[in-house]
């Protein structure tokens, strides 16, 4: 059995499959060509070990031997660790990666998330719109004038930059070609691939436990 067991819910309706962030991790062992598990937590029941485990009672969780990590920032980071296909071992592209993984979490997804949120609730004005359509237009400014974010090539930020900018309604949000192009350059991988068919059937699977 793999040392690296990543941790996601049981189940999940349909909505949020294929983003559920699991994926994240999933996708960097393929791309890395690491040998992992997946072991499920209820997603009914958010019980206090998962919250002993992951004190927001999210997903995902990264076992890695005796070592717990939550969240899949940390996580990724973790495995970008054991593998140069995802981190360089320059000083310069490593440093570079990083500043890249922590800009798709700190300065576009704490953006993203919360626009999305109130755009699906239905808000009536959508106070966030301002602030995203500034961060995306840094965004693709920066793309128009290279094909990764660090090192010259793919890495760890680009795996989480590029996942942060797929889910649709910020994908379809203004006209962004450079973003475009770099989204599906990167989604076309064949690991991307791999990850997002193994999360869609392990949800398809889990519906027909409940049947």
């Amino acid at each position: 059995m793999s040392d690296l067991i990543i941790w996601t819910y049981d189940w999940v309706p349909e909505g949020p499959r294929g983003f559920v962030r699991d994926l994240r991790l999933r996708w960097a062992c393929e791309e890395a060509g690491l040998a992992y598990a997946v072991k499920t937590l209820p997603f009914d029941a958010r019980g206090p070990e998962h919250l002993a485990r992951q004190p927001f009672g999210q997903v995902p969780l990264l076992s890695d031997g005796q070592l717990d990590l939550f969240e899949s920032g940390a996580g990724l980071l973790q495995l970008a660790r054991k593998s140069e296909m995802l981190m360089p071992r320059d000083a310069s592209g490593e440093a570079q990666a990083l500043q890249w993984t922590i800009a798709a979490l700190n300065s576009i997804e704490m953006v993203t998330v919360p626009w999305w949120f109130l755009e699906i609730t239905g808000a009536k004005e959508n106070c966030l719109t301002g602030w995203m359509q500034s961060r995306l237009t840094h965004i693709e400014r920066t793309l128009q004038g290279r094909d990764w974010l660090a090192g010259g090539r793919f890495t760890v930020a680009d795996l989480l930059m590029a996942d942060v900018l797929r889910v649709p309604k910020v994908r379809a949000f203004g006209d962004r070609p450079a973003t475009e192009a770099y989204i599906a350059r990167i989604t076309d991988r064949p690991a991307f691939k791999q990850a997002h068919a193994a999360q869609m059937a392990h949800f398809a699977a889990a519906d027909a436990a409940r049947a």
